[in-house]
């Protein structure tokens, strides 16, 4: 895939992230699983089917804000979550997002 076909490609993938809603406990919606302390100020899912749940989420703990990537499974008893990534520094997100760009031509 030549240069510009991929950056087209990432625009429109970037484009379709932007397009989805930020959430903020909005009536009828879905609430999220976290549960005390961690206080959710913002989120928005990235995926939603096959019983899987992803989303990033901005949220506050013991006063500190972060941001964190969650992945949920659906069990029986509602949601359980099977990973989370936090974020909690401009200057790490600068580190990994440098880092990601650097192979993201990789990906066909």
């Amino acid at each position: 895939m030549s240069d510009d076909v991929s950056r087209e490609t990432n625009t429109q993938k970037e484009e379709e992230v932007r397009s989805l809603p930020i959430v903020e406990g909005e009536e009828g919606e879905e609430r999220i699983p976290i549960k005390a302390p961690l206080k959710v100020l913002k989120f928005r899912t990235i995926n939603k089917k096959f019983g899987w749940w992803a989303a990033v989420v901005l949220l506050e703990s013991y006063a500190k804000k972060q941001i964190c990537f969650y992945l949920w499974q659906k069990k029986d008893d509602g949601w359980k979550r099977k990973q989370k990534f936090g974020i909690h520094s401009k200057e790490d997100w600068q580190m990994m997002k440098r880092s990601v760009e650097s192979f993201i031509n990789e990906l066909t």
